[in-house]
């Protein structure tokens, strides 16, 4: 075996939703803060990201997390989401499964009954509390970044759908959020084929046609995901598409809290409320409204999502010079028919 490069990875689900952990110490990506690594990674060098999450060493229906040193004095770590579109601000789900590695293969220092972890991300500074009991982090509380909303009611003309209602939202990246009736469709695993590529085709659309750009990172100026939503008064069925085509197969935290500053704007929510965010396969998030704030001239809440992370795995990912594939590929078969928009 002679590998050019190795890599340390920590194996991790969070509530179904698979986010691998990268946490190899010596690994640094250019830029003075985390948001100007994801500027980097998605602009500049997107080898490492297609590296760990193309075939053959990586797969569609996952998520592999960058550990990175972080660039702020007041975080414990830094990460960054990749996905095999482009790297990503955040993510609620990765940012438990980042937690969970650090702590339980004591990379930081466990304290029972709680540890407080503080992740630099390219969406702010985000605030883990993480319950732990016997070695284990039983449960992860984020509070993320504020959420709000940009557009509510948007009308967009689609050439599937025709004409739909969505609500264009930022809770660490920016979503549009549909109302899963209008498709025709309800949140269950047999109708997953269905909504991958309804939201695929839609997400196209989307970034075709509706700008969007945080007031305070203006670099963050991209659709992320689209969320399916079906609410029931404080339970709320989710299901987030992500590019090239895959649902999320947890409850989704950036997404859950983009939804809840859409909420909080039609007044369904108030601070102190709490909703459960269910998965299209029925697990689940607790997501709270701790309170009010702005983002530039935007209204905003803040938003607390509580979920679980399990390790079922560590392994080493390696390169041999020879290897046919160090960019690796995909194919429409496993990964939806919006591959090409990635390769």
């Amino acid at each position: 075996m002679r590998w050019k490069k190795t890599l340390q990875v920590v194996d991790v689900h969070c509530e179904g939703e698979i986010g691998k952990v990268i946490t190899s110490t010596t690994l640094d990506v250019p830029g003075a803060t985390m948001l100007d690594k994801l500027v980097h990674l998605n602009r500049v060098d997107d080898s490492l990201r297609r590296l760990v999450c193309f075939e053959p060493r990586g797969f569609a229906q996952m998520t592999v997390n960058l550990v990175l040193p972080p660039t702020r004095p007041d975080a414990d770590a830094g990460f960054i989401v990749l996905q095999p579109d482009k790297a990503h601000p955040m993510s609620g789900s990765n940012a438990i499964c980042v937690v969970t590695a650090l702590l339980e293969t004591g990379m930081l220092a466990m304290r029972e009954p709680e540890t407080t972890v503080r992740l630099d991300t390219a969406a702010g500074l985000v605030t883990v509390t993480a319950a732990c009991q016997d070695g284990k982090v039983t449960s992860a509380a984020i509070e993320t970044s504020p959420s709000f909303v940009q557009d509510l009611d948007l009308v967009l003309e689609t050439s599937d759908f025709g004409r739909i209602k969505l609500d264009v939202a930022y809770g660490g990246c920016f979503y549009g959020l549909i109302d899963v009736g209008q498709l025709g469709l309800t949140i269950a695993p047999q109708n997953a084929h269905a909504l991958m590529r309804a939201g695929t085709a839609i997400l196209t659309e989307l970034a075709a046609k509706v700008p969007v750009a945080h007031p305070e990172r203006p670099q963050i100026n991209q659709f992320s995901y689209v969320m399916f939503r079906d609410i029931r008064g404080d339970l709320v069925q989710t299901c987030t598409v992500l590019k090239p085509g895959r649902v999320d197969r947890s409850p989704c935290g950036t997404g859950s809290s983009a939804n809840l500053a859409a909420m909080q704007a039609r007044g369904l929510v108030k601070t102190g409320d709490s909703l459960t965010s269910e998965s299209i396969i029925g697990s689940r998030f607790r997501v709270e409204m701790l309170g009010e704030t702005t983002v530039g001239n935007r209204p905003a809440v803040l938003p607390r999502v509580t979920g679980r992370a399990w390790i079922y795995g560590i392994s080493q990912l390696g390169l041999d010079p020879t290897d046919p594939f160090p960019r690796g590929f995909a194919l429409s078969d496993t990964w939806g028919p919006h591959v090409d928009e990635i390769l």
